[in-house]
């Protein structure tokens, strides 16, 4: 897609609420764009009334409209119409999305659009495939399972990928018969307004798709609490998780699915084929998006006897990168989403070289003059498992490496005692990779390849701190139905 002119992309300082949008008082946040600083728009901030308005407003969808009662393939229809609609929409939707985030133009139209769209066809195709079993028992009793919408779902979705994320959440939700009240992040809150109004006019009933306005101090933790929300999916940080987790406790309990943080490895063994290919593997996992991706591979294992000429590859490879604004189409490093995020990520390389780390490429805030905030790729050698780069998720483009000699070595720097959400394995030897896939305590394992493609019958989640449950696949799906057992005592006719 060519570029565009910031300075002319409408939005709507707004909520969505029963199917139109609803201004929902002053501004509160100013929200800014990454690739410049400039603040383009103000947000307002709903509270615990203005959600509890938005939550009734679902719940009233869902009782009272047809959508989860119907036919599930007329629920199918008319989410197949929304998904041919957002992927029409791309002229709108992508300099939309691109404008206040950290998505270049090129990814936002080529890959954010139509990966939401063909998310949403993916759940709609599951709407008639589970539906409950008949259990084994009596032969004069009958026993079975029914699987049922919980009524209203909460979701939070965080800034890196705000589409995407978004369809992760309310396509399976709405595939199973419930309604939703999403929550975008306060730094990308627009995008996913349009996505709403999409749904209503594809058909989705008023009320059943809500979208709130605000922080998570006061609009998530609302929204978590409130007692017409049955469950609660979030993808974000460990700590907010975790804060999510106590709120749906407290208030409930409510379900959570949590797709958390992540300190990924790529495990590079010296059989690799083709050493180029993998270099270039390796880079794209940790500088997409700026390194701004929960599943970014952060930390670089590699076999010792090719370390030294992998690394000077990785070097070579970055210095390509060009960073620039979002609405151009030939940027390939895009900004860091705010400068607070920007010093934090700074904050912790030139802390781990003040513990010893070697700084073998970048290190360093990039000025472009225009207020923007952009990161060099940096790689970081000479670490070790206890330094704050190796331990914490920095959330940029930072790769730390560590070197190996043998296959157990590999395995035991993979290992991260806290997060576990992906890892990468490199080498020709598939019965290695085999092993180390079944030995690496995390929740998708990527071999001879890195990242996610649009195969969304595969699940996402994470183990340890990296989260609960299941995005994408038949399990995202299955979490959000609830089941029912019933049991039918027929051995006796009914007296009149």
């Amino acid at each position: 897609m060519e570029s565009f002119d910031p300075n002319r992309v409408t939005v709507r300082s707004a909520h969505f609420i029963g199917g139109r949008y609803i201004d929902g008082g002053p501004s509160a946040i100013d929200v800014q764009r990454p690739s410049d600083g400039v603040t383009y728009a103000g947000l307002p901030v709903a509270d615990a009334d203005f959600v509890d308005q938005a939550v009734q407003d679902s719940w009233n969808a869902f009782r009272n409209s047809d959508w989860a009662r119907c036919a599930p393939r007329d629920r199918a229809r008319i989410l197949r119409r929304w998904a041919d609609l957002i992927e029409a929409d791309v002229k709108t939707l992508a300099p939309l999305e691109a404008v206040g985030s950290t998505r270049p133009i090129r990814d936002a139209a080529g890959w954010d659009v139509p990966f939401t769209a063909e998310g949403i066809r993916f759940y709609a195709e599951w709407a008639d495939k589970i539906g409950g079993e008949v259990a084994a028992t009596r032969n004069d009793h009958l026993g079975m399972t029914i699987a049922e919408p919980y009524g209203v779902i909460g979701s939070i979705v965080p800034w890196n990928f705000p589409l995407v994320t978004s369809s992760w959440k309310v396509g399976p939700a709405l595939a199973a018969g419930n309604a939703m009240v999403l929550k975008p992040s306060e730094m990308t809150p627009f995008s996913v307004l349009r996505m709403a109004e999409l749904a209503v006019e594809a058909g989705v009933p008023e009320g059943i798709f809500n979208v709130v306005q605000g922080d998570g101090r006061t609009t998530g933790d609302a929204l978590c609490r409130h007692p017409k929300i049955a469950k609660v999916t979030f993808t974000g940080s460990t700590r907010t998780g975790a804060a999510i987790m106590a709120a749906c406790a407290e208030s409930g309990t409510k379900a959570v699915t949590l797709e958390l943080g992540g300190k990924s490895p790529q495990v590079v063994f010296a059989d690799v084929h083709d050493l180029e290919r993998t270099a270039r593997i390796v880079a794209r996992a940790i500088t997409t998006n700026a390194g701004q991706v929960c599943v970014a591979g952060s930390r670089l294992i590699v076999q010792r006897s090719i370390a030294e000429r992998f690394i000077e590859r990785l070097v070579a490879i970055v210095a390509e990168l060009k960073a620039g604004n979002t609405w151009e189409p030939d940027t390939t490093l895009c900004p860091i989403i705010s400068g607070r995020e920007m010093e934090r990520i700074d904050g912790i390389v030139q802390r781990s070289a003040a513990q010893g780390a070697r700084i073998v490429t970048g290190g360093q805030c990039l000025s472009m003059g225009n207020g923007g905030g952009f990161y060099q790729p940096t790689i970081l050698s000479d670490v070790d498992q206890r330094m704050e780069a190796v331990k914490n998720e920095i959330f940029g483009p930072v790769l730390t490496v560590q070197s190996f000699d043998d296959e157990e070595e590999a395995q035991a720097l993979a290992d991260h005692p806290d997060y576990g959400l992906a890892a990468g394995v490199h080498t020709a030897d598939i019965g290695r990779a085999l092993r180390l896939a079944r030995g690496i305590e995390a929740g998708t394992v990527w071999i001879n390849r890195y990242g996610r493609t649009a195969d969304f019958v595969i699940p996402t989640g994470g183990y340890k701190r990296s989260g609960i449950g299941k995005d994408l696949g038949r399990q995202a799906y299955e979490a959000n139905l609830r089941i029912k057992s019933v049991l039918v005592d027929f051995s006796q006719e009914m007296q009149p």
